[in-house]
């Protein structure tokens, strides 16, 4: 009889909104009380901009643009090129966040106890979604200011803005969707964490950091047709004022966003409403 009420009173979601605002807030006052995955967000990607642009920029600013010499023309160069990767690496390193958050709720039973709840079931991973979303877009920005202090200057104008923020919007929510079925699917939070990685890998393995030009036939062909290559030279056509943007380069990073955050919809409902086995 209990197990009846349970499930009757669970089933009644009067206030699917504010379910999803009540878990949106849970998620936002999570990042407060564990900085470190906060952190890891927008540290990850400014090493990297250190590294890369005052290590190995100045030679491989000479590689990437045309005529430019070795040296601070180089690193200047290089800065430009690389910058937005790691605008878009910042944003997987949010998914990776949510991947572990999504493993810790499964793991202490939380996820379970929320389906005994009178709130809407989509509300629970919605929320948790938007919230790593903004979370992204506040470290993106972070890592744009840092870029902007050593000397990187964009080209973009408040159209080129606004399609920038959409698309970060619409590859934060892709990702999100992705990498929370991936921590659902994990047996432990230590494997949650390990799950994105692939998504972090793959940017290095497409137009991320070298020109595709430059990869062997096999290589080449791979970073041509991977998912992070149009997205990353629509960013950067962007923030160059629009230079050099194809419409179909475009249209190809708008179908991958959509394509990856479906399926992770649709695999993280699906695991969602599968029992947890013990």
């Amino acid at each position: 009889m209990t197990a009846v009420v349970t499930t009757a009173a669970a089933s009644v979601h009067p206030r699917p909104a504010a379910d999803v605002i009540t878990m949106l807030r849970r998620n936002l006052l999570r990042a407060v009380r564990y900085p470190g995955l906060t952190m890891f967000i927008v540290g990850a990607p400014l090493v990297l901009l250190l590294l890369f642009v005052y290590v190995f920029g100045g030679a491989l600013g000479a590689g990437v643009a045309p005529g430019v010499t070795p040296g601070a023309q180089g690193r200047a160069a290089y800065l430009a090129y690389i910058t937005p990767t790691l605008l878009i690496l910042t944003v997987v390193g949010a998914g990776q966040s949510i991947a572990i958050g999504a493993a810790m709720d499964a793991a202490g039973g939380i996820m379970a106890r929320f389906k005994t709840m009178a709130i809407s079931p989509g509300s629970v991973l919605s929320g948790q979604v938007l919230g790593t979303v903004i979370q992204s877009l506040v470290a993106t920005v972070l890592v744009l200011g840092a870029a902007l202090a050593m000397g990187y200057r964009p080209a973009a104008d408040a159209l080129d803005w606004l399609a920038l923020l959409g698309l970060f919007v619409l590859l934060g929510l892709a990702l999100s969707w992705l990498c929370v079925a991936m921590g659902l699917n994990a047996r432990s939070v230590e494997t949650a964490s390990n799950a994105p990685m692939i998504l972090l890998l793959l940017p290095f393995l497409g137009s991320g950091f070298v020109p595709v030009e430059t990869m062997p036939t096999a290589v080449r062909w791979f970073a041509e047709h991977q998912p992070f290559t149009p997205i990353i030279e629509t960013v950067r056509a962007l923030l160059a004022g629009g230079a050099g943007l194809e419409g179909a380069v475009a249209a190809q990073a708008v179908a991958w966003c959509v394509v990856l955050g479906a399926a992770g919809y649709a695999w993280s409902r699906s695991l969602y409403r599968r029992e947890r086995p013990v």
